[in-house]
């Protein structure tokens, strides 16, 4: 996600610009737009990638169910020639270049405007967490979705709608964008599952072993949890508006199938406070750690320092420089005294271990 400052210096862009003005705010996430229209009903079913906006004009009037999904939102002349055809508003065109926006929904009667933050892995694991915007555009009987880059979460949408499978096909567009703000969601699923290994193994690790590498790692996820957080706890509000909304776009139906992914939004929610508070733990778990570490460091000096506090005492005394003492002059004075020495010492080492101080 952008940071502050670039965030910041995107949105300067737009200062002074009049509202509706087109201008893309983000990272351009892919060269090329790429257009797909999948077009279906009860009985049939067309899919296809189409080499110019101006192809998908005829799908406007056609009383099939239509999805057109656009990759790639840097080409503002292709978004503003799709919202002309459909008669968007220019300010929800804006809002669909503006990538770094937080969710939100609108109602303009013949249309509703959703936008949310998609949450993926790249090509790997090890890549981390892809976010991304998604506009949806729900019509009567179109849905249009605006990505910044190929690859998503909709496959499982597309495989029931080439299968014929479920109720996609015969429902109408307000399930079809249901169901593609489920997949979104579900998807939170997975990525807050990995997110939760990733928390465990670095507690694991913090307890054995509480290093500076274990810290940037606790400072890496609270990072990574603030950026998701915001991403996903305004999706809340969004579907909340959604069932609330009084809009004929939208069947009673459907309305039951909202409350569900309604459900598992607080659950994600839920989920997201639940991993904070482990991750604000964790910095304790660290300290607790370190100071532990530290407390056998000085337990092992300290049980040193006192076996060799009568050893020192008794040498300080024969170290004295008296001319007349008596063990000076005996012939087993020097082995008697190292063997008292080690009498005490081994005394000593003794006496803690019966006490369980070592």
């Amino acid at each position: 996600m952008f940071g502050l400052g670039k965030h910041m210096s995107r949105m300067r862009e737009q200062a002074g610009l009049p509202p509706g003005t087109l201008v893309h705010i983000g990272e351009k996430k892919v060269e090329e737009v790429r257009i797909t229209v999948i077009d279906y009903d009860g009985e049939r079913f067309q899919e296809r990638v189409v080499d110019s906006v101006e192809e998908c004009f005829p799908y406007k009037d056609k009383p099939t169910t239509t999805w057109i999904n656009v990759d790639g939102v840097h080409d503002v002349g292709i978004v503003e020639k799709l919202g002309d055809c459909y008669g968007i508003h220019p300010i929800v065109l804006e809002d669909v270049v503006n990538t770094v926006q937080r969710p939100k929904m609108l109602d303009f009667g013949d249309y509703i405007f959703i936008s949310l933050k998609m949450l993926y892995f790249g090509d790997s694991k090890r890549d981390g967490v892809k976010v991304e915007q998604v506009s949806l555009i729900l019509g009567q009987n179109f849905v249009i979705s605006f990505q910044e880059d190929v690859g998503d979460v909709f496959d499982t949408v597309r495989e029931r709608i080439r299968k014929g499978t479920g109720k996609i096909r015969r429902a109408g567009s307000d399930y079809l964008a249901y169901s593609l703000i489920d997949s979104v969601v579900d998807g939170y699923f997975v990525i807050f599952e990995w997110l939760g290994e990733r928390i465990e193994e670095v507690q694991e690790r913090l307890v054995t072993d509480p290093t500076v590498a274990n810290l940037q790692a606790i400072h890496s996820l609270k990072s990574e949890m603030i950026n998701l957080r915001k991403a996903v706890w305004p999706l809340r509000d969004v579907i909340s508006n959604l069932e609330r909304v009084e809009s004929p776009l939208i069947r009673k139906e459907t309305l039951v199938f909202l409350r569900n992914v309604y459900g598992h939004t607080i659950e994600i929610i839920e989920t997201i406070e639940s991993y904070r508070d482990l991750i604000s733990g964790m910095i304790d778990i660290y300290l607790s750690s370190i100071s532990m570490k530290l407390n056998e460091v000085m337990k092992v000096l300290t049980i040193i320092a006192t076996i060799f506090m009568p050893l020192t005492f008794i040498v300080g005394i024969y170290g004295m420089n008296f001319r007349h003492m008596p063990e000076l002059s005996w012939r087993f004075g020097y082995p008697v005294v190292l063997l008292a020495l080690l009498t005490v010492g081994v005394s000593m080492l003794v006496y803690f271990r019966r006490k369980k101080w070592m």
